[in-house]
């Protein structure tokens, strides 16, 4: 009889903060791309063993906020030729295809690098319903992690239409339809309401949580609460994903505060916290200022709320959104090449080339407002790490962020390069705390796993998927994570030091929760009505999906 073919890490400095393991010696055995138990016989050998004496393991890192697909991804892509022409390039191997880096890699360079920085599952965060198939064909060419979306619904007309006329059980079913029929994970919000006023207006926006959306008649503040409500009525692994109104607006923390309230008690996740969490008024760079601490203080006393940062890193990037006046806002305070676009009954979208310097007191402040989030943010399973890839910096800018957090001499000396104005409008010099690697683990691996109800990801106990990073301990902490020892994906070892040794193609979480079949009529009524695209051409199927993992609702996980 043949004997099970087990891989084992052995003796490796473990950190698995779900199953309570903070820096303990121990074996990983792997089989068939999870992990699994030790073989009741001591006898039985593994037929591979990585020895890890002296190294730190940790489940494989979970990004659950960039924007890697899509149709803004591709239109930012030609936006930066200049990139591509001076930035790196990967030259093409016997295993790899060639790629281009810059703000905004290429599909293959991005799975590459995710994987070589230690990460296997990330998840864009704005997808058009309509762009759904496009989504999904950039995915298959996104090597070696796993992935998901979220999908755009904070200004689509089926949901205001539903809220309009008090109908929450036809939004309930809209909401798992639409989920459904585009293979996506959760229901994002982007300026709810804001899209749809700057889509009918010019340079129009919402101003607050209550300002009417014009034919439809209601709020954001609706439109938060109604999707809020439905996906927890629909056991949603992932609650609703908020992008707020006003978003790098002086003034707006107050509008992220109401917005946190408008959730009434419900779960929800604000992204990209640091652009939300400003003071000041009027355009005013002289009255800029941190607002994280009202804020925190909120999030620390409501456990429903979690949120991830939106990190800003000093270098250039290129800033897109769904968000279509911000796009506008930003191609005004930058000066240079501005994209927009109008998704039919669903969305918008703005693109435009920014550049952070930190001479420059605002941009000094976003980079601090970010830091003062993580380190003031009491219990790490309610923060996770991001920079919103591409708009507050790459991915690639994760191991420095770690060095930040973990030393505080390091923050405090790049804290020294900035106007010196930062120290009466931010708290981040005053702060000592340290993160440690158990709390790094959580932020980049355990936390956002549990935030996003994936039961199988961000830990190592028996049942996890073997997606599993390995890194040298160093003093710097930005060597020891821009560089891991070995990464594994479903159990195969596809990255040792840097270079890429296999690749897979990883597989599409998607949801598909329960719903009122018989709401499908109206849906249908209305959208042969007004789409462009018939009603049975917009589901993907899915044979688009290389490999689909359905991931159970809340009830039945």
């Amino acid at each position: 009889m043949t004997s099970p073919d087990y891989t084992k890490i052995s003796q490796g400095i473990v950190y698995d903060p779900r199953n309570g393991i903070d820096g303990e010696i121990r074996d990983i055995w792997i089989l068939d791309g999870r992990v699994v138990d030790p073989p009741a016989d001591p006898s039985v050998r593994a037929s591979k063993t990585i020895d890890a004496s002296g190294l730190v393991v940790m489940p494989g890192g979970i990004d659950m906020h960039c924007h890697i697909a899509g149709p803004k991804v591709n239109v930012a892509r030609k936006m930066r030729p200049e990139e591509k022409r001076r930035g790196e390039q990967m030259p093409r191997t016997n295993i790899t295809h060639s790629g281009s880096m810059g703000s905004v890699p290429s599909t293959f360079a991005t799975g590459y690098k995710y994987a070589a920085l230690g990460y296997t599952t990330a998840f864009d965060a704005a997808i058009p319903p309509i762009a759904a198939r496009h989504a999904h064909e950039e995915f298959e060419d996104t090597p070696c992690i796993d992935k998901g979306f979220y999908v755009l619904m904070g200004n689509n007309h089926y949901v205001m239409q539903s809220l309009m006329n008090n109908e929450p059980h036809k939004l309930k079913a809209f909401i798992a339809w639409l989920l459904t029929s585009t293979k996506g994970f959760a229901p994002k919000l982007v300026n709810p309401g804001g899209v749809e006023v700057w889509k009918s207006k010019q340079a129009g926006n919402v101003s607050g949580l209550d300002t009417k959306v014009d034919h439809f008649g209601v709020t954001p503040r609706q439109i938060i609460c109604g999707v809020a409500q439905a996906a927890a009525e629909l056991a949603l692994p992932h609650p609703v994903h908020i992008h707020c109104n006003n978003l790098g607006m002086p003034g707006n923390w107050e509008t992220t505060l109401e917005t946190m309230r408008a959730l009434n008690g419900y779960r929800g996740h604000i992204t990209h916290i640091q652009f939300h969490s400003y003071g000041g008024g009027n355009g005013d760079e002289n009255t800029f200022n941190s607002k994280v601490i009202p804020l925190v203080e909120y999030v620390n006393s409501h456990p429903n709320i979690t949120v991830d940062v939106g990190q800003v890193l000093f270098g250039e990037t290129t800033s897109m959104t769904g968000d279509g006046p911000l796009g506008y806002f930003l191609s005004k305070v930058y000066g240079g090449k501005w994209f927009s676009s109008d998704t039919e009954m669903e969305s918008g979208c703005g693109i435009t080339p920014i550049k952070y310097r930190n001479k420059s007191l605002v941009h000094a402040l976003q980079w601090a407002i970010g830091l003062e989030w993580y380190l003031l943010v009491k219990d790490p399973w309610q923060v996770v790490m991001s920079t919103d890839h591409p708009n507050g910096g790459s991915f690639l800018a994760y191991p420095q962020i770690i060095r930040f957090l973990m030393d505080k001499t390091y923050r405090r000396d790049v804290l020294k390069t900035c106007p010196p104005a930062i120290l009466e409008r931010s708290t981040l010099w005053e702060i000592d705390r340290e993160y440690t690697l158990n709390e790094i683990a959580i932020i980049t691996r355990a936390g956002p796993a549990r935030i996003l109800g994936l039961n199988n990801k961000g830990h190592l106990g028996a049942g996890a998927d073997a997606d599993i990073t390995i890194y040298t301990p160093h003093e710097n902490k930005e060597v020891m994570f821009e560089m891991p020892r070995v990464v594994i994906k479903s159990g195969r070892v596809l990255v040792e030091q840097g270079d890429i040794r296999e690749t897979l193609i990883g597989k599409t979480l998607h949801v598909q929760p329960s719903y009122d079949l018989d709401v499908e009529t109206d849906i249908q009524e209305w959208f042969e009505k007004y789409y462009s695209i018939s009603w049975r051409n917009y589901p993907v199927d899915l044979s688009y999906l290389y490999e689909s993992c359905v991931i159970p609702t809340r009830r039945g996980s």
